[in-house]
């Protein structure tokens, strides 16, 4: 199969045979065999009943649906999990995503030998805002942090080559960060197109200013796991090392000066208690440890984790 096409939606129902219309149109103008994946992220709209009908008409459609809304992260990795196609193209529900985009990703995976291929709102029909400035704030950041020199990270058009999908683990709200875990994951050739982006046609955005807080936090944690995933005790461990050893070395300290002032200068000296430095370098002792044993608890985390099952599926069309 040529092409997998993955749309997650929530509440799209004005949209949804719109879109299908236009993506078949495109993708049998260019004679690709392909498959549309519709994830209904817990609409509560009638998309299902859409996505139903139209798979009743076409067997190249096929849905999930969970049983209530889990995030986009979690729709994407379970239409990962059953695409089919060589090239596994994803887009958003809301027609600002256009399907005429299809060949030319294609060509950039299968002739082009890419990984990844991101798209690139560069003119876009948002508010400026709520949406473009925060954006661009938002992907300066994810540059400098992940080394990845895209424009728009949080694109929802993108192509990926079959394996990348298959290798990448979207979990939480990663998705906007899918090209740095397919880096971490060794796929290194990811590049970026410009796409047309259209004004929304139907319905409102189904996210807020809290999508960028939340994107910032996200590359944080991104940034750590793919520094010390795989071996928390690197930067807990050392971490908590040199703090025990400051608090180590500064109560040695007080506890040295404070014998010679009394046996060897005969001066009189205060109780260590009544020192504030002291409660300083246990504090550090104390923080030393925990950050030690918080290196051991990640290690032993990171070899007994399971997959833990993150949504529920309660239909399926067509797999």
């Amino acid at each position: 199969m040529n092409l997998s096409i993955l749309i997650p939606l929530l509440n799209e129902e004005e949209s949804l045979t719109e879109l299908y219309d236009w993506i078949v149109r495109v993708v049998q103008s260019n004679s690709y065999s392909y498959e549309i994946l519709f994830i209904d992220d817990g609409s509560t709209d009638t998309s299902w009943e859409v996505i139903e009908k139209l798979a009743e008409k076409d067997s190249n459609v096929k849905g999930i649906r969970f049983q209530k809304n889990y995030g986009k992260s979690q729709a994407l990795h379970a239409g990962f999990r059953a695409a089919k196609g060589d090239v596994v193209i994803t887009m958003d529900a809301d027609l600002q995503d256009s399907p005429d985009e299809i060949p030319e990703l294609y060509k950039m995976i299968m002739e082009d030998g890419n990984d990844l291929v991101s798209g690139w709102k560069k003119k876009r029909y948002d508010s400026k805002i709520r949406k473009n400035i925060p954006s661009k704030l938002f992907n300066w950041a994810a540059r400098k942090t992940s080394g990845l020199e895209l424009h728009d990270f949080n694109c929802g058009l993108k192509a990926y080559d079959n394996a990348v999908v298959k290798n990448v683990n979207v979990y939480g709200e990663m998705h906007r960060y899918i090209p740095v875990l397919a880096k971490n994951a060794g796929f290194n050739k990811i590049t970026e197109k410009v796409v047309t982006h259209q004004a929304r046609k139907y319905g409102i955005t189904k996210f807020g200013i809290s999508r960028f807080i939340n994107g910032f936090l996200d590359l944080i944690t991104i940034w750590f796991v793919s520094k010390f995933g795989k071996r928390p005790m690197h930067f807990f461990g050392l971490l908590g090392t040199l703090m025990f050893m400051v608090g180590f070395f500064s109560a040695f300290y007080i506890g040295v000066m404070k014998l010679l002032r009394l046996f060897y200068f005969h001066t009189p000296t205060r109780l260590v208690t009544d020192n504030p430095w002291f409660y300083i370098a246990l504090t550090t002792m104390i923080m030393g440890a925990f950050f030690f044993l918080a290196g051991f608890l990640g290690e032993i985390i990171v070899r007994t984790n399971p997959d833990v099952e993150r949504y529920k599926i309660s239909k399926t069309i067509n797999k």
